[in-house]
């Protein structure tokens, strides 16, 4: 796999890091990368919570890193109906085994699909060789997925059928799913929450 390559938060705090931007469908991405230039570690839609809290580091804006021309390009087949598939880019999102490890989930989610934060509590409580796992832990983990559309948290839902939870917005998360041919007739959005 082409993805998560692994390194743990403290090996990168002296790191350098690139950010760019990208005029998306659903407003203005933010992408940033190591300072190799070879691994996304962010992707924040404008207006998002915990935009690049992640990052150790300030970020320097460079348009000319290799992975950023990749990421647009993915990006792009994305937004016109295509299925670009996550292992075509070196994602290196930063943060603590279990954040990983929730993050690897949603990336096992296909087009079309979703999930709910039990049914991903679930096969982290297996990962983990555990009884059960908390799906608020999970939910946390989701919310802080710093690699937002690529690493699809979107496709996230609650067990009801609630499309809360995405840093991103409800309304960006709806406009995502729609894309990806969800069949958003089983869900609906809640009345109060935190991701409204």
């Amino acid at each position: 796999m082409r993805f998560f390559v692994h390194r743990d938060v403290d090996i990168r705090r002296s790191n350098m890091y690139y950010s760019t931007k990208y005029q998306s469908p659903i407003g203005m991405i933010t992408l940033a990368c190591d300072g190799g230039g070879e691994n996304l570690v962010g992707l924040w839609i404008e207006g998002q919570k915990y935009f690049g809290d992640t990052i150790p580091e300030t970020m320097t804006e460079n348009n000319n890193m290799p992975i950023f021309n990749d990421v647009k390009k993915w990006l792009d087949r994305y937004f016109t109906g295509k299925k670009p598939d996550i292992s075509e880019l070196k994602l290196a999102p930063i943060g603590g085994k279990f954040r990983q490890g929730v993050w690897k989930i949603l990336c096992e989610i296909p087009y079309g699909e979703t999930i709910s934060y039990g049914g991903i509590a679930k096969k982290m409580a297996v990962k983990m060789n555990k009884e059960s796992m908390s799906s608020q832990a999970v939910g946390g983990a989701v919310g802080h997925n710093p690699i937002s559309i690529i690493i699809p948290c979107h496709r996230v839902v609650g067990s009801n059928g609630s499309l809360t939870g995405f840093s991103g917005g409800i309304k960006k998360k709806i406009k995502l799913l729609e894309l990806e041919g969800v069949d958003l007739s089983r869900l609906f959005v809640p009345k109060k929450g935190t991701a409204l």
